[in-house]
């Protein structure tokens, strides 16, 4: 049965101040708080700015803050938030382009800094020839599905302290490519990893790992890159 539901929608536009303005539509069982975003668009403000793709769970574009947690908008139905207005605001820690609209060329450019894109080494065998059930592999499969879409960094408390460092995503991304042995970059990657404000700046506190809707754990791998450079600063490993 439908119902009506009040969303307070986070709006700011360059040279204006930010703002919360409520919103209500009719909303059915399976109504997603991007169908509400959607049909207020549609309806009641054409003004509003928001980002969406896909709108089935895959591209992580419609990523957002709803009712104080990192959400997919489109995975989330109104029906599953509870009582009272739905607050609706964009992800934290990244520049503002318009309303719910962030910049995405910081998470980018954390990427580029932790040498996200394999370097194959002129003697690694092509990819198809990497068996999918080598155990090398199976290690790197528990963290290799991130879509990028930023929720983990919205969450992360430390990328909110510190600009320099890389971020969950960053640093779990590094992980998939430090247990590749086909990639030859790993000394100018181990250069950011083990300066002052990467792995040793994370506090472990999981926030990351809680909002992925991937179920990775970005947490995890920051621990196991930890492991990894101690190997390596001790010696124990190339």
């Amino acid at each position: 049965m439908a119902s009506p539901v009040s969303l307070c929608v986070f709006r700011w536009t360059a040279g204006q101040a930010e703002r919360l303005d409520e919103y209500r539509v009719t909303a059915a069982a399976d109504t997603t708080v991007l169908d509400a975003l959607v049909e207020i668009q549609r309806t009641q403000d054409p003004t509003l700015a928001f980002r969406y793709a896909c709108r089935v769970g895959m591209c992580g574009s419609c990523a957002m803050v709803v009712n104080g947690r990192e959400r997919w908008a489109c995975r989330t139905r109104l029906g599953s938030l509870g009582q009272g207005p739905i607050s609706v605001r964009p992800l934290y820690h990244f520049p503002l382009l318009r309303d719910l609209v962030v910049d995405m060329t910081p998470f980018a450019a954390k990427l580029r800094d932790v040498g996200a894109a394999l370097t194959p080494r002129a003697e690694a065998e092509p990819y198809a020839l990497v068996s999918g059930l080598s155990a090398e592999r199976r290690e790197i499969d528990l963290a290799i599905e991130c879509i990028g879409c930023g929720m983990c960094v919205s969450a992360c408390t430390m990328v909110g302290h510190n600009e320099r460092f890389p971020g969950p995503a960053a640093l779990n991304r590094a992980l998939t490519l430090e247990l590749d042995h086909r990639d030859a970059a790993r000394e100018p990657r181990w250069r950011v990893l083990l300066s002052d404000d990467a792995l040793a700046r994370c506090h472990g506190q999981g926030n990351c790992t809680e909002v992925c809707p991937m179920g990775l754990s970005p947490a995890d791998s920051i621990r196991r890159l930890r492991r990894l450079a101690v190997s390596r600063v001790l010696g124990l490993s190339g």
